[in-house]
């Protein structure tokens, strides 16, 4: 479908991964003037079927390409004359970092890069001087909490932690954080970031935790947890996520940061017994239980223990609040995956 260039367009990055695929056609249903763009390299971690709801929208434009490539985001931003940047795309696999660094390097700073001059070039006329028509423009750039390293038993991350990345990947997050903030500081770009804790629901790749959960039980094979399971997480529904990106977009105060969490404060071997305890009611096995399958692997390198937020100031400046504690969040993902590997 296309956009007229009369018309500003918001251009989403890395809408067909996991959380740009929720926030897509939730973002179009909350605005229905809103032409969206969505430019995606489709990695492994990219899918369109999970955009199907909306891909015959005359809203919505799909764009496959790389967000280091200079010359295509530049077109796109002159072709469908872009007035906002939601930038979701990332290589966000640790483990896949660890193993293959400069992937993260190039796609998560020198494309945060490509993106942030491309927005300077379209809105401003100079530095602190933005063109009357994109007065409203934003940059909102999607980020994590695992920048901020590694908690102890005790404390909660918040906009004013420290930064202390501890793997290629969040090292990589990290300094796009900071090319972000730089725009806004030295150019005046009206750029939000947002900093969220673990997602979960509809639509993750296979290779994260929940998924492998669920593809390794249902297929009773050993499901993997690393080192003794102990390593928390605060868990956010990608729903409420998706809502918490749609208010800072909206409302957020330029220049800031907000963190999003779920408050919902878990081990790794509790979400894998909290699965199969669904499973077993879900879906029973012929014998015995899914959490006989629970093995233990060689831990992580540089593996952070504990991820957990303090969402206050999204919650007292904008009003936000997660819909879903845990057991409800779960208990629709573990249908939604069963639904998807057709075993209900």
């Amino acid at each position: 479908m296309g956009v007229q260039n009369s018309e500003q367009s918001v251009l989403i990055t890395g809408g067909a991964g996991f959380i740009g695929s929720n926030f897509i056609p939730y973002f179009l249903q909350k605005n229905p003037a809103v032409q969206v763009v969505n430019l995606d390299k489709l990695t492994y971690a990219g899918n369109l079927q999970n955009l199907s709801e909306v891909e015959n929208s005359d809203r919505y434009t799909f764009v496959e390409g790389d967000i280091c490539d200079v010359e295509l985001v530049a077109d796109i931003f002159e072709k469908y004359n872009i007035g906002s940047v939601i930038h979701f795309a990332a290589e966000s696999h640790v483990d896949n970092s660890i193993h293959s660094p400069d992937s993260f390097i190039k796609t998560n700073i020198e494309g945060t890069f490509v993106l942030l001059e491309a927005a300077k070039r379209k809105w401003m006329k100079a530095p602190n001087e933005v063109m009357p028509e994109f007065e409203k423009a934003r940059f909102h750039h999607v980020s994590t909490d695992e920048v901020y390293g590694s908690l102890g038993k005790e404390g909660l991350f918040s906009e004013t932690s420290a930064y202390a990345p501890n793997s290629p990947y969040s090292a990589s997050k990290a300094a796009s954080d900071f090319l972000v903030r730089s725009y806004f500081h030295t150019y005046g770009l009206k750029v939000v970031t947002s900093n969220c804790s673990n997602n979960y629901g509809p639509k993750q790749h296979n290779e994260k935790l929940i998924p492998t959960i669920l593809r390794k039980a249902l297929s009773e094979e050993p499901i993997p947890i690393y080192g003794d399971g102990t390593n928390i997480r605060d868990w956010l529904y990608v729903l409420d996520h998706c809502k918490g990106i749609a208010l800072v977009y909206e409302k957020g105060v330029v220049g800031e940061t907000y963190a999003i969490g779920g408050s919902n404060e878990h081990n790794n071997l509790y979400i894998a017994q909290k699965i199969c305890d669904l499973l077993d009611d879900l879906q029973p096995k012929a014998t015995g239980s899914y959490a006989e399958q629970i093995s233990f692997v060689k831990d992580r390198l540089g593996h952070d223990y504990r991820y957990a937020i303090d969402a206050t100031k999204i919650e007292s400046e904008l009003g936000w609040k997660a819909d879903e504690n845990f057991d409800s969040g779960i208990e629709k993902t573990v249908q939604w995956y069963l639904n998807k590997y057709q075993k209900v």
